[in-house]
């Protein structure tokens, strides 16, 4: 049986940490920033850990079993 191929998307958008967590990028860094307060924008540029959830979606696209 051939291999299974990582979801090439989802490479692109997901972090592994050192104990194994997923990270991601939060939505809402990508227009209208004029609008958003400065506090706003410092909260949305920073990593997020996924949730449990979608951390099992995200690695059976990953091929991490």
């Amino acid at each position: 049986m051939p291999k299974q191929k990582t979801h090439s998307g989802a490479k692109k958008r997901f972090k592994i940490t050192g104990s194994g967590k997923l990270k991601k990028q939060q939505a809402g860094m990508r227009h209208n920033l004029e609008h958003k307060s400065s506090r706003q924008t410092r909260r949305l540029n920073q990593d997020q850990v996924l949730s449990k959830a979608d951390t099992k979606v995200a690695n059976k696209l990953l091929g991490r079993g």
